[in-house]
């Protein structure tokens, strides 16, 4: 392969690990406050999708500048669904982890079921972004400005969480309440809103991937079962709870994937992922950044 070939498909898998980084990073988050696997961070993101291509019909205003709006509208489902569904979830006195697994994923079900059902299964697009259909070339690589933009705005996106985490008191009351829930009662914190501004901050941030990913990819009722299990994947490799490792596995999900699709048939691009996968499960089963 030509120095402009590689230079290409690294390219192109940086850009896409952007978005599953940003992705992931709403899930890892979420696990890392409560211990909670979100079945339904999939139907979150095709959400998300859903509400920019609806505000894109109804305002007639670029997805890009909705993107603040989308990820408003999704903190604040986050926090609804948080009070009325996974809290009561975690309140069950017998098996509570089993009842959340099932709670969200009966959630997740739900979801998809009623985009169906006001959407229809039809493939919808956004054609009118000011970045649909447009390449820019840097010393031989052509680079899609959607993905561009995207991964440019996943990246300053996942910087602003976690410099949200890491240097503010909600920070500091997050990572707290992450080490001991209880305590932190004690001390005048209010866990439960703590928990909901968690799942709010994880809603956001698949917000604002979505926003960015309806500029160049179909918005369907299953859109968000393409990027889940991938989501999953970037956050076990990474760690389990560790944002900056979400990002580092982002970035490696993405260049396998972009390596596989040349190594071999197209639709077999995601085997190199979960190859990736395997291979972190069998000698650092915590992941690459993980400390559990």
């Amino acid at each position: 392969m030509t120095f402009s070939a590689i230079a290409q498909l690294v390219a192109s898998g940086l850009l896409i690990g952007l978005i599953y980084a940003l992705i992931a990073a709403g899930l890892s988050l979420i696990f890392g406050l409560m211990d909670v696997v979100n079945f339904a961070h999939g139907e979150f993101l095709m959400t998300s999708m859903y509400v920019t291509f609806g505000l894109y019909l109804f305002l007639n205003l670029d997805p890009i500048l909705l993107m603040p709006a989308t990820a408003l509208v999704m903190a604040g489902f986050g926090i609804f669904i948080y009070r009325t569904v996974v809290k009561r979830a975690l309140a069950a006195k017998v098996n509570a982890g089993m009842v959340q697994i099932f709670a969200t994923f009966g959630l997740a079900i739900t979801m998809r079921g009623l985009a169906q059902l006001f959407w229809t299964p039809e493939y919808r697009s956004i054609k009118d972004s000011i970045v649909a259909d447009k390449t820019i070339e840097i010393a031989g690589v052509f680079l899609p400005l959607p993905q561009l933009a995207a991964g440019a705005v996943c990246l300053l996106a996942f910087l602003a969480l976690y410099l949200l985490i890491q240097r503010t008191d909600f920070g500091r009351a997050l990572e707290a309440t992450r080490e001991d829930s209880e305590a932190v009662s004690l001390i005048g914190i209010d866990r439960h809103k703590i928990f909901a501004l968690g799942w709010a901050l994880g809603a956001a941030a698949v917000g604002v991937a979505g926003a960015m990913l309806s500029t160049f990819y179909y918005v369907h009722p299953g859109v968000g079962a393409t990027f889940a299990l991938i989501a999953y994947v970037t956050v076990a490799t990474g760690g389990f709870g560790n944002l900056m490792g979400a990002l580092a596995a982002g970035l490696l999900v993405g260049l396998v994937e972009s390596v596989s699709a040349v190594v071999m048939e197209p639709a077999l691009k995601q085997l190199g992922i979960f190859a990736l996968y395997l291979l972190t499960v069998l000698l650092r089963p915590r992941g690459l950044f993980g400390k559990l």
